[in-house]
């Protein structure tokens, strides 16, 4: 069974599309998407493809990626679709040949999971900054009406104190920890899009996530909100390598699509979003309990490796204060409890599924 057999994923989408109006302006036009196989962007993805299973008037969707196959296992059927097409893109490649007109980008293409930051720190910083380039050349070419580049909470890097941060919120980065090369990457790109917003006069928004998790995450995530949601789905009980003390922003994977194209829409020229939904602002540990609690599995304490605690986010608080994306008139749908809950649901139902 795969995510697009869930009927609790439909009903998921149905609910996030009708409390989402806006989408209606989408109709007729072209988004392109990076990293469309990714949990982020193929959560976005999802979203259109439900919107143009559901409505006469359709958005066509450029779903590219690294991987073909790859992309085609995530979306199965509707990959055939006559609205959806698959383009090479690799952020690491500095050009493309692109010869399809789109109407918006949503760059979301990248290192993201720690293993592979701290396994390939020069991919990571390097990427951010000749991929996004890349988008915003060929945006200049064909006239793309705006480019959404998804960056990170942590960008942020260290600051003090227990309050969600807002936008202007910049604290250290250590530029000599090579697991800053996301962070750094992530801070370089930013610059570059409002560069090219002055120079060019391209059109761009920022959109900063916090902690994305749900079904839409690979069994391979090792980021634990994803690593723990698959374990409790498997009846395998939480093993904590911390005392879950940090403070973290989890989203839903759907509410950060609704967010994206919501600041893809609606959102301010040259202005960056941090994506939160305010009810679901906790700590590690709180979040490995309501997943405890939801899946009935147990919570053991496990001392970590050196390799291990290298890869860990070096923030203790990277709760973000959603107030500017709250006034384009988004509300998230799922709070951390309901979240997790229906995560853990699907993907149980994907291992039943496939005789697990």
């Amino acid at each position: 069974m795969c995510i697009y057999d869930s009927g609790r994923w439909i009903s998921d989408l149905d609910e996030v599309i009708g409390s989402f109006p806006v989408l209606e302006e989408l109709e007729g036009k072209t988004v392109f998407i990076t990293g469309a196989s990714g949990l982020v962007c193929s959560a976005v993805a999802f979203v259109l493809i439900r919107y143009n299973e559901t409505h006469k008037r359709q958005i066509r969707i450029l779903a590219a990626g690294r991987d073909r196959e790859k992309i085609l296992r995530c979306f199965g059927p509707y990959s055939q679709k006559a609205y959806f097409e698959i383009l090479r893109y690799d952020a690491c490649e500095a050009e493309h040949p692109w010869r399809t007109a789109s109407d918006y980008i949503i760059h979301g293409a990248g290192n993201a999971v720690p293993d592979k930051v701290t396994k390939a720190p020069v991919e990571t910083l390097t990427a951010s900054v000749n991929g996004l380039r890349s988008l915003l050349e060929y945006a200049r070419e064909k006239g793309v009406k705006r480019v959404l580049y998804i960056s990170s909470s942590e960008i942020y890097g260290q600051n003090a104190g227990t309050e969600p941060k807002k936008e202007d919120a910049y604290g250290k980065i250590d530029f000599l920890n090579p697991r800053n090369s996301y962070s750094v990457g992530k801070r370089a790109a930013e610059n570059l899009a409002i560069s090219y917003a002055a120079e060019y006069g391209t059109d761009t928004v920022i959109v900063r996530p916090g902690h994305i998790y749900g079904p839409t995450a690979s069994p391979e995530d090792s980021r634990v909100s994803s690593a723990w949601a698959y374990a409790a789905a498997r009846g395998e009980e939480i093993v904590m390598k911390s005392d879950g003390s940090q403070i973290r922003s989890y989203c839903h994977c759907l509410d950060c699509a609704s967010a994206i194209l919501t600041v893809l829409l609606r959102g301010e020229k040259n202005t960056a979003y941090n994506i939160s939904n305010p009810d679901s602002i906790i700590t590690v540990r709180k979040m490995a309990e309501i997943l405890s609690e939801v899946a009935s599995v147990g919570i053991r304490m496990d001392l970590p490796t050196r390799e291990e605690r290298s890869r860990f986010n070096p923030m203790q608080n990277s709760s973000l204060d959603s107030s500017r994306l709250m006034a384009l008139d988004w509300k998230g749908l799922f709070d951390a409890r309901r979240g997790f809950e229906h995560t853990v649901s699907i993907l149980r139902r994907q291992y039943a599924g496939a005789g697990l």
